[in-house]
């Protein structure tokens, strides 16, 4: 017998007057309309707007704001001038506070709905220090404006148009600067740019990583085969600018697919070297172009130095799942623990082995591999005291999370940047409990969410 349809009370072109009673894990505020679902792209909780409808589903609808009639409490003016049409960031106009809020709530909600968890300890919360200029590395599209002109920003949420801005508030202010300087270099000497349509061109994209503890900061050109011009290339490493903007390298990634992701498989060094220095929580980290590492700097400290209170009064064998380049596992490795590694991306294994050396740390090593590969032949290296977990948005797979059980280590700890991958993930690891959960805010002015968890074995 088939399921009755409900009417949907709207249609696409109704407008309407709606208050926004909460935000969903989009950061997008939702209202109702005669018991049906509509999510509201920029509005707060307490916002009273007019809208208009611009999609409807048997589930749900979307609408697009027209007017604020009543401000909620929660609003401020965004600072950045292109916030309405940038993609980058969804919570500029909530008050800091309020984001920590909504944050919180996220991970609650997901445990209860979608991890079906309703017993957790209160979720802690650590407020960024700085909610604006920490963001470590950014990754430009590129496009020609106009003739001679070039687009140089973070693709308009739901497009692949730029939103071009001279700053972006949420960056250290070196990577702007370093920016600005490219896009003159890259007009004055005609570099020609990647047409998307057309999948013809050169520069695709531009990758600037800084460190505020060495002044370093690395450069990397995305890019279809060839080479940028030799005028460019001297204009770009005279001695003054290389001072000025602290370059430690140069690089250029080839990448002549047609397709989203913004890495290819090959980068070659055009000057200096593949990697620069940062410094966390006392640790020497070099960090290549490709290699993963939290963009908050400071709050990656924070969560390191968690890890390690964490660890600490077990001892033993540490198995780190997804290290990256090696911050947590050396963090832990440095107070004497012995650290495995694991780390799919070979370039990242091996800035973790030269960071072991670099911090004279002999106590933790890498291996190369899938966790899928690798977490299941290290259960017959003797018992795991903790197991840490930081996978990708798209948490563990079933067989990553088969290993952690029969691994059964006295302690697991999972870092998360999504809160739906980790409630599925945690509903599945039935034999422990939440002890601690720690929301630690990585990305302010945005709807991303970094959860610290630490699961103790259940009574």
């Amino acid at each position: 017998m088939a399921k009755p349809q409900h009417e949907i009370p709207v249609a696409p072109g109704d407008r309407l007057d709606i208050d926004v009673e909460t935000q969903g894990a989009s950061g997008d505020g939702i209202g109702r309309t005669a018991g049906y679902t509509l999510f509201l792209p920029g509005g707060l909780p307490g916002d009273r707007v007019r809208a208009e409808v611009v999609k409807t589903t048997p589930r749900f609808g979307v609408g697009r704001i027209l007017e604020i009639l009543t401000a909620s409490p929660a609003r401020i003016d965004a600072p950045c001038p292109v916030f309405a049409g940038c993609g980058g960031c969804k919570l500029q106009e909530q008050r800091y506070e309020d984001q920590l809020a909504f944050k919180t709530r996220v991970v609650a909600d997901s445990l209860r709905h979608i991890g079906k968890i309703e017993a957790f300890p209160e979720i802690d919360t650590w407020a960024a220090p700085r909610p604006y200029g920490y963001r470590n590395k950014a990754s430009f599209a590129v496009t020609l404006a106009e003739p001679g002109k070039l687009g140089v920003g973070f693709y308009q949420e739901g497009s692949h148009d730029v939103a071009d801005s001279a700053t972006c508030d949420i960056l250290q202010s070196p990577i702007n600067e370093t920016k600005e300087w490219l896009r003159s270099l890259l007009e004055k000497h005609r570099v020609p740019i990647y047409n998307e349509a057309r999948h013809k061109g050169f520069l695709r994209g531009l990758i600037v990583r800084h460190s505020e503890a060495s002044g370093e900061t690395l450069v990397g050109f995305v890019t279809t085969r060839g080479r940028l011009p030799k005028p460019f290339m001297q204009d770009m490493l005279n001695e003054e600018s290389r001072r000025r903007f602290g370059l430690t390298g140069i690089v250029q990634n080839l990448n002549e697919r047609d397709t989203n992701v913004i890495l290819g498989p090959k980068t070659r060094v055009l000057w200096g070297e593949n990697r620069l220095t940062e410094t966390v929580g006392g640790l020497k980290l070099n960090l290549s172009l490709g290699s993963f590492f939290q963009v908050n700097t400071e709050q990656a400290a924070r969560l390191y130095e968690l890890a390690r209170e964490w660890t600490a009064p077990y001892g033993g064998q540490v198995v780190d799942a997804y290290s990256g380049v090696g911050g947590i596992a050396l963090a832990i490795a440095r107070a004497g623990l012995q650290v495995t590694g694991i780390e799919e991306y070979a370039p990242a294994v091996a800035d973790a082995e030269e960071n072991a050396r670099l911090n004279g740390i002999e106590t933790a090593r890498f291996i190369a591999g899938t966790v899928e590969e690798r977490l299941p032949e290290l259960l017959a290296g003797g018992p795991v005291e903790t197991l840490i977990v930081d996978p990708p948005r798209k948490g563990c797979s079933p067989a990553v999370l088969e290993a952690a059980r029969k691994m059964a280590p006295r302690q697991i700890i999972y870092i998360s940047c999504n809160p739906a991958t980790l409630a599925r993930d945690l509903a599945l690891l039935p034999g422990y409990r939440i002890a601690r959960m720690m929301v630690v805010d990585m990305f302010p002015q945005t709807q991303h969410v970094e959860t610290a968890v630490r699961l103790l074995p259940a009574d």
